[in-house]
C-alpha cells in the first residue's frame, strides 16, 4: 500500500515505517521508564518511614531516588518531544495554518534541537569517558557504585532526542512535499487544517 500525495500521486510507504520505528523508539522507552515515578514515590516513602521511624538509613536507597530522577527525565524527554510535552514558545505559531507550523518544527528541529543535541553528546563525551574510565561509583560509604552508568544518560538524552527530532523532521518534510502520513499515534497539532 502506498502513502497517498496530496497532489495524487503515490509515495513510497518506506517514509512512514521509518517515522513509525523512530516514533515507537521513544513511546517504547517513555512507557517503560514512566514506571519510575511509581518507583521514586515508594522508595522516598521507605526512606522516610525507616529514618523517622526506626532511625535507619541506607546511602544506596537514598542515590536511588536520585539515579530514578534522572533515568525518568534524562530519557523520558524524547517520549515528552514526541507527544508535545515541551514548552513552546506560541506567540504566532497556533495562528499559523499548517504549512507555516511544519515550516517551524522543520526549521526549529534541523537548526535549533539537532546542534543542541550534538553540542550536549560533544561537551558530555570527555566527562562520561573520564567516569567509564575509573568505572566511578558513588563517593559516599554504602552508595551506588554505578554513577558512570548514570553518567552515560548525559550521552544517551541526546540521541534519543535526535531520534524524535529526525521523525518529526522527515513527517515535516513530507508534509511540506504534500506527502500525507499515517500517524499510529498522538501528534501536537492537526495538519489537515490549514
Amino acid at each position: 500500500m502506498t502513502e497517498p500525495r496530496l497532489d495524487g500521486t503515490p509515495a513510497t510507504p518506506r517514509w512512514g515505517l521509518l517515522i513509525g520505528v523512530l516514533e515507537r523508539v521513544n513511546d517504547l522507552v517513555g512507557r517503560t521508564i514512566a514506571w519510575l515515578s511509581v518507583a521514586i514515590v515508594i522508595v522516598t516513602f521507605l526512606v522516610v518511614v525507616l529514618r523517622y521511624a526506626f532511625d535507619l538509613g541506607w546511602i544506596a536507597m537514598q542515590e536511588s531516588v536520585t539515579y530514578m530522577h534522572a533515568l525518568l527525565f534524562m530519557l523520558g524527554i524524547g517520549y515528552a518531544l514526541r507527544h508535545g510535552g515541551h514548552v513552546r514558545v506560541d506567540i504566532f505559531y497556533q495562528r499559523l495554518a499548517a504549512r507555516g507550523r511544519a515550516w517551524i518544527d522543520l526549521l526549529g528541529t534541523l537548526l535549533l534541537l539537532f546542534p543542541l543535541c550534538l553540542f550536549i553528546a560533544w561537551m558530555g563525551w570527555d566527562y562520561v569517558a573520564a567516569s567509564w574510565a575509573v568505572a566511578e561509583g558513588s563517593r559516599e560509604a554504602g552508595g551506588l557504585p554505578g554513577v558512570y552508568l548514570l553518567k552515560t544518560l548525559i550521552l544517551l538524552m541526546p540521541a534519543l532526542v535526535m531520534v524524535q527530532g529526525l521523525a518529526m523532521a522527515l513527517r515535516n518534510a513530507l508534509f511540506l512535499a504534500g506527502v500525507t502520513i499515517e500517524d499510529a499515534g498522538t501528534r501536537r497539532h492537526d495538519r489537515s487544517t490549514g
